[in-house]
């Protein structure tokens, strides 16, 4: 019988969930997904290409590499800029 403690690995999912690409994964424990959006522009009758980048958490055991598309979901403040979790990985 061992006396350890169980550790508990899931963070709970509320709020918006994100389809993107990852950017960047020079971070231990963390990514950059970036996110394509069109913006309408009313003064011109047109849209416009943004891109949005979000800080997000890699839980342990999860394999993600720069080009991989992913889901991620919003969940507690983990630190200062990441606010989001990778809940999907589609390569």
């Amino acid at each position: 019988m061992t006396t350890g403690k169980k550790q508990k690995n899931t963070l709970k999912v509320r709020g918006n969930v994100f389809k993107g690409t990852v950017v960047s994964d020079k971070m231990k424990k963390s990514v950059v997904v970036e996110r394509k959006l069109l913006r309408y522009l009313p003064k011109y009758e047109r849209y416009a290409r943004t891109r949005s980048r979000i800080t997000a958490h890699v839980p342990e055991g999860m394999e993600v590499k720069t080009g991989d598309n992913v889901e991620i979901g919003e969940t507690r403040r983990i630190s200062k800029t990441k606010n989001f979790v990778i809940l999907k990985v589609e390569k």
